[in-house]
């Protein structure tokens, strides 16, 4: 990760922002929602293709065929989604609140959201054991705690930190993977960094990466990813000045 370079990307950015079309970038920041919403819920199994996102979430139209849940998977991601830039517009740093604020948007009309697990739980191909009980609780509440002193690493590695260590610990029954990919980008976005989308047909690299930290304590490669996606996304925008 040549991080330096995506600084220096992220600054001529900033500085030649104001050329771009206030219509276009609204465009560009549209079209990123909506493929956030929809590969973050594809990672998750949710079936409805992009166009069929697209009509639930700019038409407001239903799709015949699929699950009442996979709809409220795309809506209540959006409304997740908004939270987010409202809590970076106004400067909030990421806390627990917000975190099951998001976690209860996420869920809403599908399971009761902001409750940690008291159960123990497996995920499905997965190198490791999330901890349980006690220890869960002990966990998160660290997590919590390490948000304030990652001063030691770039935004892009303390996005990363921030989806694997939540991830890792999976506090909540069902939403953590979505969660975190929202929490990834709050820390993004909380650092003047462009958020990133990681593509559900790359989710065998991405669920290795967080494999390799969650089994080995490995930062690197998932701190690669999100640093690859983020001067893609630059240099995606810098095209356009």
């Amino acid at each position: 990760m040549d991080f330096e370079r995506i600084q220096a990307k992220k600054i001529k950015y900033e500085h030649n922002k104001s050329k771009i079309s206030s219509v276009t970038l609204s465009s560009y920041e549209k079209d990123f929602e909506l493929k956030f919403t929809h590969n973050s819920t594809a990672i998750e199994g949710n079936t409805l293709t992009l166009m069929e996102t697209k009509v639930v979430l700019e038409d407001g139209v239903s799709i015949g065929g699929k699950e009442l849940r996979e709809i409220y998977e795309i809506v209540n991601h959006k409304k997740a989604y908004d939270y987010v830039k409202k809590c970076i517009s106004e400067n909030k740093p990421l806390t627990e609140n917000i975190v099951k604020d998001l976690h209860a948007t996420l869920t809403e009309n599908i399971i009761v959201g902001d409750i940690y697990r008291n159960q123990e739980v497996r995920i499905s191909g997965a190198g490791f054991t999330p901890p349980a009980g006690n220890e869960m609780y002990m966990q998160i509440k660290g997590f919590y705690e390490e948000l304030k002193n990652k001063s030691d690493l770039n935004p892009a590695e303390r996005a990363a930190w921030t989806h694997a260590e939540f991830v890792r610990i999976h506090p909540f029954i069902d939403g953590n993977g979505r969660t975190s990919r929202l929490l990834m980008n709050y820390q993004l976005l909380s650092a003047g960094f462009l958020p990133v989308s990681i593509a559900k047909e790359n989710r065998l690299n991405y669920y290795n990466a967080l494999e390799e930290y969650a089994v080995n304590g490995s930062l690197q490669p998932f701190a690669d990813l999100v640093a690859e996606l983020e001067e893609q996304q630059l240099d995606e925008y810098l095209r356009l000045i």
